[in-house]
């Protein structure tokens, strides 16, 4: 009997003292959670006067402003989240990105009976620049992209597809799943594809490809060239529309060097 009560004893003891690291431990961790909260109230309060000191150059250098909002996102802060608040008020950044998605809108719209509703990013930032006039605030391809993902509020419409090295802005509600995009990447060196060359460089059977080619046709995304040689052209207007734009530039440039 006596050697079970020293048994429990011992037990109490190890459970007291497994309470007091609990205990400290809980306190050592509030103590560091109350410090990390300071250090992301100072790197805001310091964000804030960096964003007054230089608010004019966020507002018109396009880099600096890509910067200034890694800086942002590095804390969980984001300048474009509301139209109300500091940021706003400080640097108009929601009323800045508001204004351009109102004109990607405008854009995309305006040349929809022409792409189907695809347009490169490089193309959108040429059309938008265009529109606002040389005195206007200049934009940058991540100012543009910045805006599209706000546009996204507004439902399936607006998304951006990585085609290669650059993007497509998808600015109609159409379905594309990571079938159409391989397709579209496929396409975006001559600005159509056939479904012989979908079949030779994906590896896919006769059906998967025409799926895929009918989706875009059904979509207004793509046009098809029946009267092509060999064998149907699936052209998307998109694509082709920057291939052409990159041939005028050229010729007006003298030609390639």
């Amino acid at each position: 009997m006596h050697r079970r009560g020293v048994g429990a004893g011992a037990i109490a003891k190890k459970k007291l003292a497994e309470a007091k690291y609990k205990e400290r431990g809980t306190v050592l961790a509030e103590d560091q959670l109350l410090q990390m909260s300071k250090q992301l109230e100072m790197f805001k309060t310091n964000l804030e006067e960096f964003a007054s000191k230089h608010k004019q150059e966020i507002r018109k250098n396009p880099q600096f402003r890509v910067q200034f909002q890694d800086m942002c996102a590095t804390i969980g802060v984001d300048p474009l989240a509301s139209g109300k608040g500091f940021w706003s008020e400080m640097l108009g950044v929601g009323d800045f990105y508001y204004e351009l998605g109102v004109q990607i809108i405008e854009v995309c719209l305006a040349l929809k009976h022409h792409n189907g509703g695809l347009i490169t990013l490089a193309e959108l930032h040429q059309q938008v620049l265009k529109g606002r006039g040389k005195l206007a605030q200049d934009v940058s391809q991540d100012d543009i992209i910045r805006a599209i993902k706000k546009l996204k509020v507004l439902g399936n419409g607006f998304g951006i597809i990585p085609v290669g090295g650059s993007y497509l802005v998808q600015s109609v509600p159409a379905e594309l799943n990571m079938d159409h995009t391989v397709v579209l990447q496929l396409a975006e060196k001559k600005g159509f594809v056939t479904v012989g060359e979908i079949k030779s460089s994906l590896n896919w059977e006769t059906e998967r490809a025409k799926h895929v080619l009918e989706h875009l046709l059904k979509e207004g995304l793509a046009w098809i060239d029946s009267q092509a040689q060999g064998e149907a052209q699936y052209w998307l207007p998109a694509l082709f529309t920057a291939l052409y734009s990159q041939e005028i530039n050229m010729e007006e440039n003298g030609g390639p060097s």
